[in-house]
């Protein structure tokens, strides 16, 4: 499994698998072992996907040694602030089980993102979170996040796909260190991506899967990448990437489908800061 290395050596697989919108416990276990059978081992939760229960299982039924597999989850708008961050933290790892995240996310760039940073830091220097990160903020609100405290994320995990390429976001997290991460890679099947004539000819060309060769496409730009499914046919075709290579024309193609505007979530939309504090999950 390829890795990146995080700003602060840990490694991080560069192909995860994620669990949005997997909330019957059932149907997420089981997604989630098949994945882990196929050999994927970073594993993409949060709090407010209500699932956390459902991986710590897998996980633990699966036989793979614990260091072996790489947890990601995230802590929700509700739970910002610093004692909150704590508390909510607790209650993830009792949800999942485990003694220790490898990864935590603050999920959106929204309320008291800086009092929740500070007290990821302490469980960081304590040893409880391997790395800490963020997840939806825009460049500025990474300058801000790393401006005024004593580390910067690790990690932005930020909506990326052929029609949402980021671009520029991405050059500056290169420049100060942050591990670009996509969800939705996919685009969650919007502007029928699957049947993109674009990204079919290359497909064809290399006897891939448009998912296929999305995935590669990101791969290959350094994106670490969680594609989500609970069929266990695609998880394995999501999982099988490793064994070609896009050329530099295949690349420059899929560079042209690119609107450098998000497709699904606009988070600098002020309707969606509201809409976002109207959501409240069990704590």
């Amino acid at each position: 499994m390829l890795k990146n290395k995080l700003n602060n050596g840990v490694e991080i697989p560069r192909l995860g698998f994620g669990v949005f919108q997997m909330s019957d416990a059932g149907v997420c276990e089981a997604a989630v072992s098949s994945a882990l059978e196929t050999g994927y081992r970073l594993l993409d939760t949060a709090s407010a996907y209500e699932n956390e229960e459902a991986v710590g299982s897998a996980v633990r039924n699966s036989g793979i040694p614990r260091s072996e597999i790489f947890i990601t989850t995230k802590l929700w708008v509700q739970d910002t602030g610093y004692e909150k961050t704590k508390a909510a933290f607790y209650r993830s790892l009792d949800r999942l089980k485990m003694d220790y995240l490898d990864l935590y996310l603050i999920h959106q760039p929204y309320s008291d993102v800086h009092g929740s940073w500070r007290a990821m830091e302490d469980l960081y220097d304590e040893g409880l979170i391997k790395a800490i990160g963020v997840s939806n903020f825009s460049p500025a609100r990474l300058a801000d996040l790393i401006t005024f405290n004593r580390y910067p994320p690790a990690v932005n995990q930020i909506e990326t796909h052929p029609f949402c390429q980021q671009i520029i976001p991405a050059e500056f997290m290169k420049a100060h260190g942050v591990q670009i991460e996509a969800w939705a890679p996919f685009a969650e099947g919007k502007n029928d991506i699957f049947n993109n004539p674009v990204l079919s000819a290359i497909a064809g060309r290399y006897g891939k899967s448009v998912a296929q060769v999305i995935l590669r496409w990101l791969l290959q730009r350094g994106v670490v990448v969680i594609p989500k499914s609970a069929n266990p046919e695609r998880i394995k075709q999501n999982f099988a990437v490793f064994d070609f290579s896009l050329d530099e024309t295949s690349m420059e193609q899929i560079t042209t489908l690119d609107k450098a505007e998000p497709l699904i979530v606009n988070h600098d939309d002020p309707e969606r800061v509201k809409f976002i504090g109207t959501r409240i999950f069990r704590t």
